[in-house]
């Protein structure tokens, strides 16, 4: 289903990187929705587009990692990197405020079912 299953140490071995890409993600999010939302013309500036390309090569840079951006309104930077909690295949969920990866949620729970992983997994 996915090309990559991580353990909690290995998604955790990755945060370093993962942060980089996400504060970039964050950074030309933000300003793309402010370029966006003062927009009065019918044309968007072509910093609208170079932004949004930039962005899209970002999240597959996360993508090729074997995880994924979640937040599209750029406030919390979420990522999810899959994982297996024995037979079940969950999300490890990881925000930009978090020093570490400490949580994770179903595949259909999302970011309101999140649960605390457990501490033998760590």
């Amino acid at each position: 289903m996915f090309k990559k299953y991580f353990t909690p140490p290995e998604a955790q071995k990755r945060l370093p990187l993962i942060k980089k890409i996400v504060g970039e993600i964050l950074e030309k999010g933000k300003a793309l929705k402010g370029m966006v939302a003062h927009q009065t013309g019918v044309e968007l500036p072509q910093e609208c587009f170079r932004l949004q390309e930039e962005i899209e090569d970002l999240m597959r840079e996360l993508s090729d990692l074997g995880c994924f951006y979640k937040d599209w309104n750029f406030k919390i930077g979420l990522v999810d990197f899959p994982a297996r909690m024995g037979e079940e295949v969950v999300f490890l969920c990881w925000r930009s405020d978090e020093k570490t990866i400490q949580w994770y949620h179903g595949m259909e729970a999302g970011y309101p079912g999140r649960k605390l992983i457990p501490e033998d997994l760590l």
